[in-house]
């Protein structure tokens, strides 16, 4: 065998992974079908905030330990793609939130008047803010630098892994459904719409988990990206024309200004739920390999990214 693990998906998931096994010192692999810009995470807006994920017992933790990840990262934005930055939380009420929102500095309930648009609750935050194309190539850098690999490969069992390594880690999202397969997951799918920045410094979202419409908008360098959608069991990849302009619509509601804004792209992504939650559990392979499954992250894979990887190299190496 030439690797130590093998981790199958180049996602933010994958990687995150592979690094916390290649920084512990064991020999990885990362097969990914896909270059790592051209992975669904590469189309995330991407803001933290635990959102469209289960279970909730384990995803306040998950969730804090990268935040706390995100927090160091964003000391140098350029090269990690991390950034802290202001925004509001519309529709949304502390009591709502689980423990974890107490462990969320600065995070505050906003008087009616102070929240944009037609609601009545919010809360303002100063919170990670990721631009993922220029934090998935940051990844990959620190993964390499730790001797880890990247091979554009097409998994069609995890047996082939294997053959190569004692420990094969499943961070292949919405692929695990036929690959393990589990018929839990189903995609939900998600549309943005790229534009000028017309001059917004702070994000905004008003994200109705019960709801197949959202209304967001994140500033990133170069460009603002508005939301968006949550259609489940639609695997559509190609943009929708009405979709986007109700998108740019809803937007506008809160900033009128964006209305005007050059539109520069469309990106759609398919999210991996799963029924009961993130599937984060270790098991044996006929051939005797270790097979961990690391996938089913819904809307908040970034979110939790780090503490999951944790918990998967834990289970790689237990």
């Amino acid at each position: 065998m030439s690797d130590d693990v093998i981790v199958v998906g180049g996602g933010v998931i994958g990687l995150t992974t592979a690094l916390t096994l290649a920084e512990r010192g064991l020999r990885v692999r990362v097969w990914s079908r896909d270059p790592v810009t051209e992975t669904t995470s590469a189309v995330a807006g991407a803001l933290w905030w635990p959102y469209r994920i289960e279970p909730a017992e384990s995803v306040g933790d998950w969730s804090l330990e990268s935040l706390r990840v995100y927090e160091k990262l964003a000391a140098d934005p350029v090269a990690t793609g991390v950034r802290l930055m202001a925004g509001v939380h519309a529709d949304t009420a502390l009591a709502d939130l689980g423990d974890w929102a107490r462990e969320v500095s600065g995070l505050r309930r906003l008087a009616g008047r102070e929240v944009p648009g037609p609601y009545a609750t919010g809360l303002a935050a100063r919170l990670p803010l990721i631009d993922m194309p220029v934090h998935l190539e940051w990844l990959r850098g620190r993964l390499e630098a730790a001797g880890g690999v990247l091979e554009r490969r097409t998994v069609t069992g995890f047996g082939e892994a294997a053959r190569s390594a004692r420990v094969v880690v499943d961070c292949a999202g919405l692929g695990a459904r036929e690959l393990v397969p589990d018929p839990e997951l189903r995609p939900v799918r998600g549309q943005l719409v790229l534009v000028e920045n017309p001059g917004i410094g702070e994000w905004f979202t008003a994200a109705d988990a019960a709801s197949s419409e959202t209304t967001y908008f994140f500033p990133q360098p170069g460009r603002l990206i508005l939301g968006g959608t949550a259609q489940e069991g639609d695997e559509r990849l190609a943009p929708d024309p009405a979709t986007a302009a109700a998108i740019v619509a809803r937007c506008a509601r809160i900033r009128p200004e964006i209305a005007d804004a050059r539109v520069l792209g469309h990106r759609v992504g398919l999210r991996p739920s799963r029924t009961s939650g993130v599937r984060l559990t270790a098991e044996t392979l006929p051939s005797g390999a270790r097979l961990v499954h690391n996938y089913g992250h819904g809307g908040a894979g970034v979110t939790v990214a780090w503490g999951c990887a944790r918990r998967a190299a834990d289970l790689a190496c237990g």
